[in-house]
């Protein structure tokens, strides 16, 4: 069963249900972790990230893009687009199975939780400031800094990443982005890790939930897939 399709599916799954999860546990009335601030989300997100791409590995996807913004800033720098379809379409598939999997877990939870847009916070990310234009920076250079530096771990200048060790740089990035660049918006950096979960956000019987925001949905959508495009390309002129 093991393919590509199924790998990108099923790590992106574990992406979100980790990472989404991370958010609910630590903003839905009565969890134990509640409270436990945005260290511990950041922290969360990056483990996320690391069991979602080696899930995506063992699962037949070596690429373990997880992210179409990722997807499409490799498919530039290789001049390369036969992936692009087929991994966004799995990537969105499992975003949307993963937010399934949060809302099950945290079931009593929702119920619990009076605020509509704490509830959203589990499925969808926000701005601080609302902003269209510095919210859209923000998440073209997050994932920016994303798909550069993985291409850099991969270099030939910084030497052969040890097998098995790539998820938990990789993860290790992604926290970096969260500490130093995510407050602004909640760093989406991922199109199918923001679109996936708000369509499920939609769909579900949540009580009391918020509006899903639509207007402000095409902010970690289009910034991510810039941000990657631009990234690709420099790495493609870089060559590395």
């Amino acid at each position: 069963m093991a393919s590509r399709f199924f790998g990108e599916f099923m790590g992106t799954m574990i992406l979100i249900l980790m990472g989404n999860g991370a958010v609910a546990n630590m903003l839905l009335k009565r969890s134990k972790a509640e409270g436990a601030g945005w260290m511990a989300i950041t922290t969360g997100w990056a483990f996320a990230v690391m069991t979602g791409v080696f899930t995506a590995i063992a699962c037949g996807s070596p690429d373990a893009h997880l992210n179409p913004a990722v997807t499409l800033g490799f498919a530039v720098k290789t001049g390369d687009f036969s992936l692009l379809a087929p991994f966004v379409t799995a990537q969105l598939l499992g975003a949307m199975a993963g937010a399934v999997l949060v809302w099950l877990n945290f079931l009593p939870h929702w119920a619990v939780t009076p605020d509509p847009d704490t509830k959203f916070a589990c499925f969808g990310t926000a701005p601080a400031i609302a902003s269209r234009g510095p919210n859209l920076l923000t998440e073209a250079l997050g994932a920016f800094v994303l798909i550069l530096v993985v291409a850099a771990m991969g270099s030939k200048a910084t030497g052969t990443v040890p097998p098995g060790f790539g998820p938990y740089l990789v993860g290790m990035l992604v926290w970096a982005i969260g500490l130093s660049l995510g407050g602004t918006t909640g760093y989406a950096i991922n199109p199918a890790r923001d679109l996936g979960p708000r369509i499920i956000h939609a769909i579900l019987p949540i009580p009391q939930k918020a509006a899903n925001d639509w207007s402000y949905a095409t902010v970690p959508v289009i910034g991510p897939l810039v941000g990657g495009a631009v990234a690709g390309l420099l790495v493609r002129l870089v060559g590395f």
